[in-house]
């Protein structure tokens, strides 16, 4: 199965707050807001949502083709990707600006803080997905993660006019679009990825109800946080899928992206949906044990063992038969 992976691709600068953001906030003074805050640490790490996605795929055996505006600064991230299995041969590299930035600052209750610096994702707008599909011989899912608001829309007009299944993941540019541009993102998408608070801000910016978000897409998934994450269809029971257990907390940063990379995986071999959102919270565990979106490993047998404390041998003996977990 040939998935694009559209988005975004920073670099992330992650700090930590020893404190609670709610504490510094005065509830009569929050139209005047005025904050600085003394951070513990500074970690740099690459990220960006299409980074993220890729890399996971990539380091469970698939070859994601990576879609997103990067800039002359972006040959080390590259390399390391390429060695993760990621096809890296359809961006746009720009001439002018430098690969996008993200700073966030996460306090101890792992909420958070962050600003995102565009840079090079600008430049995003400016890609066709048809030269990528003649290129890598056609393509079975486009995957449109958060980028160049103007990038999305391009991409998801682009994918419907050419008849090829996208999957919609709105996520941090909910904020920023207003809801003409939103509906427009998800009616007909093949899937909806989005936390439980995005999908509340879905419906009330696209001002459709639950059963009208479920009858403009074919399967919506929903991640629940520690509650693990919930699949919808119309006319279908939901889909539960319980957390796989975490050996410690370090940084939620690219939890999500994780996910979807996890249950984009699953989807590319075949399997249940319930199968792809197990898979998926395994993946979004491995990334909350580290600082980065990136950083951890995927060990075969690791892998498995820990597929199957949380699933079942059955389950884990399924995703076995497909995946091939490398680390570079």
């Amino acid at each position: 199965m040939r998935i694009a992976v559209t988005g975004s691709i920073a670099t992330d600068n992650l700090m930590t707050f020893p404190g609670r953001f709610g504490d510094q906030l005065i509830a009569e003074q929050l139209d005047r807001v005025s904050l600085s805050f003394l951070v513990d640490d500074l970690q740099i790490r690459r990220g960006g949502c299409a980074g993220n996605i890729a890399f996971g795929m990539g380091c469970l055996g698939l070859t994601p083709i990576l879609v997103g505006a990067v800039g002359t600064d972006f040959a080390d991230y590259r390399s390391w990707l390429e060695r993760h299995g990621v096809d890296c041969g359809s961006l746009h590299v720009s001439e002018l600006r430098h690969t996008a930035r993200f700073l966030c600052t996460t306090d101890e209750d792992h909420n958070q803080i962050a600003s995102f610096y565009t840079g090079a994702m600008a430049e995003a707008r400016e890609i066709e997905l048809a030269p990528i599909a003649e290129r890598v011989g056609g393509l079975d899912l486009v995957l449109i993660s958060p980028n160049d608001p103007d990038a999305m829309l391009r991409h998801t007009d682009e994918a419907r006019t050419r008849g090829i299944p996208f999957a919609a993941d709105v996520s941090q540019q909910l904020a920023r679009m207003p809801g003409e541009e939103i509906r427009r993102l998800v009616d007909g998408a093949a899937y909806l990825f989005s936390n439980d608070y995005e999908l509340g801000l879905i419906a009330q910016k696209t001002e459709w109800s639950d059963e009208e978000i479920l009858d403009r897409v074919g399967v919506r998934v929903t991640t629940l946080g520690p509650k693990g994450a919930r699949i919808d269809r119309r006319g279908e029971p939901s889909i539960h899928v319980p957390p796989a257990p975490e050996l410690g907390k370090a940084d939620p940063t690219g939890v999500g992206d994780a996910f979807r990379a996890g249950f984009l995986a699953g989807l590319a071999w075949g399997l249940s949906l319930e199968r792809c959102g197990q898979i998926g919270n395994l993946i979004a565990t491995h990334v909350l044990e580290r600082v980065g979106g990136q950083e951890y490993e995927l060990r075969q047998s690791v892998f498995v063992e820990r597929f199957a404390a949380a699933y079942g041998q059955e389950a884990a003996d399924e995703v076995a038969a497909h995946a091939r977990c490398h680390y570079a």
